[in-house]
């Protein structure tokens, strides 16, 4: 029998850290939980501890880390609880972990990510703002360590089982002539515009198809996630922006499709569950159980495809933008669109206020090439000066 294979997950408490740790619990023999990380939900990262025996887990909020260490203490568990960006590294880089699942949400997940890359780890990625904000450095790292890189999205996880298994980044040379990213089209795909400046956090958080974080969740509504992912897909599978095709699908049944030069389209179909790409990933290029429900294509009974509305979507738009611009434009996008989102969730701003607010960013920070981390960590942290302001007028 082989070894198990040994893996941190980065942002444990979280839906795909959750949804990970369901799948790896039904292959006991196969996996085995290295470190966990949170930001501060120490009571549910007390009972992830006691139920996988972690090695380290890591809090990113002070307080939280010492109510852990005295519940890990008094509970008598062999876990060393560790705080701060630092101890995320720490954990991702470890010469005894084999694989890391990166599903930390925003920014704050490039540093380990990228660490993680460097270091030559099997890495799972659901992070996509480690592409968006620093792709090209990204990918250099994945490349030069001999890195295993296997997206955890629906989406890129559906492309990447749809495209040749030889596939070396050449999409003329594979064959392959468009990549088509589907999208649910989220909670207000058929609201009257009108009444987009009106709705509330909760109904942008009720997504038809996903359970998903809130704000993940606002970012589908926005289709702001879609954009990303556009962005995400080019680095991972060297595609242009005219090359990324995003197709509105209701039924969230078709993650995404590859279309070929000989007429063919391939696509891979699933209940939306996120327990079937990361059960495709820790096991690839095997496959595993995942605890999914099997799709019934007669319930289904029919599949719809919209193009994108971007009138409606003006995010979805401004990521294409950011793309074809390059540079550090992407990361002023997302660094903007998190404290946009921030901003809605709180009530703060409007739902409409958040392509505004982006927009202005965009229209404000200047673009600089991407050389090294710190040239993406200046952009990002003057797009969120400069959208805090546009917040606060």
């Amino acid at each position: 029998m082989s070894e198990p294979t040994r893996i941190t997950v980065l942002g444990s408490t979280g839906s795909i850290g959750k949804n990970t740790l369901d799948v790896v619990a039904r292959h006991p023999d196969k996996y085995r939980i290295v470190a966990l990380t949170a930001q501060k939900q120490d009571e549910l990262l007390f009972e992830q501890c006691r139920l996988f025996q972690p090695r380290f887990a890591v809090l990113l909020d002070a307080d939280a880390c010492e109510r852990l260490r005295k519940r890990v203490a008094t509970a008598g568990l062999e876990v060393e609880v560790l705080f701060g960006p630092a101890a995320l590294e720490r954990v991702s880089t470890l010469p005894e972990v084999d694989a890391v699942m990166a599903a930390i949400v925003g920014a704050a997940g490039m540093p380990p990510t990228l660490a993680a890359a460097q270091a030559g780890k099997k890495i799972l990625l659901a992070n996509k703002e480690t592409l968006v904000l620093a792709g090209h450095l990204f990918m250099d790292a994945v490349h030069r360590s001999g890195s295993v890189l296997l997206p955890i999205d629906s989406e890129h996880n559906a492309i990447f089982q749809a495209l040749p298994r030889n596939y070396t980044g050449d999409m003329k040379q594979s064959g392959v002539s468009k990549i088509l990213l589907t999208a649910s089209g989220g909670p207000f795909r058929n609201t009257p515009l009108e009444q987009l400046q009106r709705v509330t956090p909760d109904q942008a958080c009720a997504h038809p198809n996903w359970s998903m974080g809130r704000k993940i969740s606002v970012d589908s509504a926005s289709m702001m996630n879609k954009g990303l992912e556009v962005i995400e897909a080019h680095w991972l599978f060297n595609a242009s922006a005219d090359d990324i095709q995003v197709v509105v699908h209701p039924q969230s049944v078709i993650h995404s499709m590859v279309q070929y030069v000989d007429g063919s389209v391939l696509a891979q179909l699933g209940n939306p569950d996120m327990r079937t790409p990361i059960a495709y990933a820790l096991a690839y290029p095997e496959r595993i159980e995942a605890g999914v429900v099997p799709l019934d294509l007669f319930a289904i009974a029919k599949l719809d495809f919209v193009a994108p509305d971007f009138t409606r979507f003006p995010c979805l738009g401004l990521a294409y933008q950011a793309l074809r611009a390059g540079g550090t434009v992407p990361a002023l996008l997302n660094a903007a669109n998190e404290v946009a989102v921030a901003a809605f969730l709180d009530g703060r701003i409007a739902f409409l206020d958040i392509p505004r607010l982006i927009e202005s960013v965009l229209g404000s920070v200047p673009r600089t090439e991407v050389h090294a981390l710190q040239d993406v960590l200046v952009a990002d942290e003057m797009a969120r000066v400069s959208a805090r302001e546009w917040v606060a007028r």
